[in-house]
């Protein structure tokens, strides 16, 4: 879905490998992360991407829509959603 709406996207196998590469220097407009993973949560990445001070957004996407250990202030969206929903989001987050 973010390739049909014009955005380039890099596939990691996991969070931890996410944090690695953005630790070791890769930049990005947006981090859209599924939230309850093996290892480091989506919620533990966005930490970790906002401790940067760099200011990328982070989406959480989640089928839980109550799952513990979100905060918050942090931008979600509610599996399943359709192609609409993640574009207004995504307009909400970086314009």
């Amino acid at each position: 879905m973010l390739e049909d709406l014009g955005f380039s996207v890099i596939a990691l196998e996991s969070a931890d490998e996410a944090a690695a590469r953005l630790a070791g220097g890769l930049t990005v407009d947006l981090v859209v992360t599924d939230h309850l993973m093996p290892g480091m949560t989506g919620a533990q990445l966005a930490r970790t991407v906002r401790a940067t001070g760099a200011g990328t957004p982070v989406l959480i996407i989640s089928g839980y829509a109550d799952a513990g250990g979100i905060d918050a202030d942090l931008p979600r969206l509610a599996k399943p959603f359709r192609h609409a929903d993640l574009a207004a989001v995504l307009t909400n987050l970086i314009g």
